[in-house]
């Protein structure tokens, strides 16, 4: 429905740090023509916190009519109000976006009864697909199993972006689900794992910067050369660690920059790279070799 190698994407900003439409189909061609199969718009790669309502209203619209059907598109419309979220996401549905990714509540830490009220009321809203994002380390809330096996019940929640890293509970939401309902992994370096255990692909940030090696990883796995994958996965295995090494997306935003995609900086709170950090991010990327 979605591909297997979905890019949750950046926001282009200008020196100003205003939004920069200007420098969004630079982008977008960037991640077509290196593997990206789906698109992830105002994500938390994509800044979507500090996004203003009117401008990720823009990115989906300028995000929809640039891609024109090439890969689906898949908005961000989250967050901890669930009557908000529910509106947010109807707006944007008619943008003629693809799907919805819906990130669970933070901040103000509901039961497990409450997240499934929460996802399930905003699924309803729409008859488009709705992706899942649990990610307890920003959220301070994880979505358990008998959870998510309850919302995969409902019949447009088709997915999860599952970033707990819990390999026990990876292991069960893709046993205790659907065949076909689809676990994606939240984090690069955890893509060929979670596809062995039986997932369906991954919500990448290092496919910004190395789509074409993702791509032939993910690809090799499911050809069942997994000699390639693993070799794959190892070689690239810096470039995700060294592109988290501060806060995302602080440091793809900046790998982004070095070869020459145009995206600007963050927004505050998050800072630019140190010079350090720009330092080490060069070393990372110098010393990977795309495999042939």
């Amino acid at each position: 429905m979605f591909g297997r190698l979905i890019t949750a994407m950046v926001t282009p900003f200008d020196e100003k740090g205003e939004l920069d439409l200007s420098r969004l189909p630079r982008l977008i061609d960037h991640l077509l023509s290196s593997g990206t199969e789906g698109l992830v718009v105002c994500g938390t790669t994509g800044e979507s916190p500090t996004l203003s309502h009117e401008e990720k209203l823009a990115l989906f619209s300028a995000t929809v009519s640039y891609v024109a059907g090439r890969v689906p598109v898949i908005a961000g419309t989250g967050g901890y109000d669930t009557r908000s979220a529910v509106k947010f996401t109807h707006e944007a549905d008619q943008l003629g976006v693809d799907g919805f990714l819906q990130v669970a509540p933070y901040y103000n830490k509901p039961s497990q009864e409450g997240l499934y009220q929460h996802f399930k009321s905003i699924a309803e809203c729409t008859t488009k697909p709705v992706i899942i994002y649990n990610i307890p380390g920003r959220t301070s809330v994880n979505v358990q199993v008998e959870t998510m096996a309850r919302l995969s019940e409902v019949p447009n929640i088709v997915a999860v972006k599952e970033s707990s890293g819990d390999f026990v509970q990876i292991s069960r939401m893709i046993s205790e689900t659907p065949a076909d309902f689809m676990v994606y992994s939240g984090d690069d370096k955890f893509a060929l794992p979670v596809m062995a255990l039986g997932g369906t692909g991954v919500v990448s940030v290092a496919a910004h910067v190395v789509g074409h090696q993702m791509a032939k990883m993910v690809g090799a796995f499911f050809r069942g050369d997994l000699a390639t994958a693993r070799n794959l996965h190892h070689e690239l295995f810096p470039i995700f660690e060294g592109l988290f090494r501060t806060t995302n997306p602080v440091l793809v935003k900046e790998a982004l920059n070095m070869i020459g995609v145009p995206v600007g900086s963050v927004r505050l709170p998050l800072v630019p790279a140190t010079s350090k950090e720009k330092q080490e991010l060069q070393e990372v990327l110098m010393k990977w070799t795309p495999g042939n």
